[in-house]
């Protein structure tokens, strides 16, 4: 028995066994990555439809500080108010970035609160998580809606040390931040920073109501 494994080097096998031990580990390192990714998006949408549950039991005030501490925790804000600012964010002091990142991270809130409100039987789907590079994670979305069409919503998460975060929703194929920045930079460039500051404030005070 076995009598065809004579002559050939075992340590072979030894070095096969290896590999194959380590391709299966790699298998589910990668599964546990996308699980953690996935994790970030589930927590972040079972909090929305939380808040929508509770309709008016809550009023804007009240949404805005439950979804803040959410809202914080699974979006990088700052990430992704240096990708909206584009090649304009070199140029502004400390404190300036600073301002700007409690704005946009305000107007983050106040969206979410302002948008989602009340509860009709809407819920979300996970439809799948593609991972793009070993910092790049694409976790794919339904917001299913009772009476009206799905609404597709991809979610980019980026690895921040240890922790995935969200940089980027992509709405029925448009890019949240890609709109912004078209929009942000513009107004920079013609009519400067503090112009910027009050569209900004304008749009948290339009969607505290």
């Amino acid at each position: 028995m076995y009598y065809f494994l004579k002559g050939i080097n075992m340590s072979f096998y030894k070095k096969l066994s290896i590999v194959c031990c380590l391709i299966i580990s790699m298998g589910v390192v990668h599964a546990d990555v996308k699980e953690d990714a996935s994790g970030v998006v589930r927590e972040f949408q079972n909090e929305l439809l939380n808040v929508m549950q509770q309709g008016d039991a809550l009023d804007f005030t009240q949404r805005f500080e439950r979804l803040k501490p959410v809202v914080t925790k699974s979006h990088d804000l700052v990430k992704m108010t240096r990708i909206v600012m584009s090649k304009q964010w070199k140029s502004f002091t400390k404190a300036q970035k600073k301002l700007l990142i409690k704005k946009i991270s305000d107007l983050s809130v106040t969206s979410y609160a302002h948008y989602f409100t009340n509860y009709s039987g809407e819920s979300f789907n996970i439809d799948s998580v593609k991972q793009v590079s070993p910092t790049q994670i694409y976790v794919h979305t339904t917001l299913v809606l009772p009476e009206e069409n799905d609404v597709s919503m991809d979610y980019l998460l980026k690895k921040k040390g240890k922790n995935w975060h969200i940089v980027n929703i992509i709405t029925n194929g448009i890019s949240d931040l890609a709109l912004k920045r078209s929009e942000y930079v513009a107004v920079l460039k013609k009519s400067g920073l503090d112009a910027l500051l009050a569209q900004l404030d304008v749009k948290i005070a339009k969607f505290s109501k």
